[in-house]
């Protein structure tokens, strides 16, 4: 059995709310709580990265910026094929760490959720909202 949620992601700056579209992400089970959600998530996207790395599509687009920097290199890629896959345990391990450390956090429509063991309250059409809180993060 399936279950589909749905996700935003936000970081702080200029970005415009009404440009965040929740993506919907498939899990096999609905999770009950903050760390269960998390590593859903994390599998997931390991998952899904090391299918698109084995075919070149580290990324599947590339903004304006990306593509400036790369022609200034000489040479315009959207990733690299083979290599090692991502790892899933660390993967879960840097997402659960850094929650703890802030680096982002999670909203439940409009209720953040502040611990690992929060449950979550769910209710129809909810849509969780993921919000980086430091320039130094990776998305």
């Amino acid at each position: 059995m399936s279950f589909t949620i749905y996700v935003q992601m936000k970081k702080l700056g200029k970005q415009r709310a009404a440009n965040l579209q929740p993506v919907p992400y498939t899990l096999a089970q609905k999770p009950d709580s903050v760390r269960e959600l998390l590593t859903a998530l994390t599998q997931l996207g390991v998952k899904q990265y090391n299918e698109r790395k084995e075919e070149g599509k580290i990324l599947s687009w590339l903004t304006k910026e990306e593509i400036t920097e790369q022609a200034s290199r000489g040479k315009i890629t959207s990733g690299l094929r083979g290599g090692a896959d991502a790892s899933e345990s660390q993967a879960v391990e840097n997402t659960i760490q850094c929650f703890e450390d802030g680096i982002y956090r999670v909203f439940a429509g409009e209720t953040e959720l502040t611990a690992l063991t929060d449950a979550i309250p769910w209710t129809e059409d909810i849509v969780f909202t993921f919000v980086r809180l430091t320039m130094l993060a990776g998305w």
